[in-house]
């Protein structure tokens, strides 16, 4: 035998070194090739459909806790 040896750990730091560069590249090609992109308008829709939702809400729950108030202070300083 000639040469020089690798220890075992240095062996084992390859190896998770070369899992972790194929999973940069695999996830790299996912992101290139097989990911399906909005397009700005469809993504201009989304992001209104998302606010208006998010103040329909807010408008609901403010509602539901102006109720709540509103009979708490009825129950206890009464009318």
């Amino acid at each position: 035998m000639s040469g020089v040896r690798i220890s075992p750990p240095v062996q084992k730091l390859k190896r998770v070194m070369k899992k972790i560069i194929n999973y940069i590249k695999d996830s790299y090609n996912e992101l290139v090739h097989k990911v399906s992109w909005p397009s700005r308008s469809e993504l201009t829709n989304s992001a209104v459909i998302v606010m208006i939702a998010s103040i329909v809400m807010s408008v609901v729950v403010w509602g539901i806790d102006s109720a709540f108030e509103g009979i708490l202070k009825n129950v206890f300083y009464g009318l």
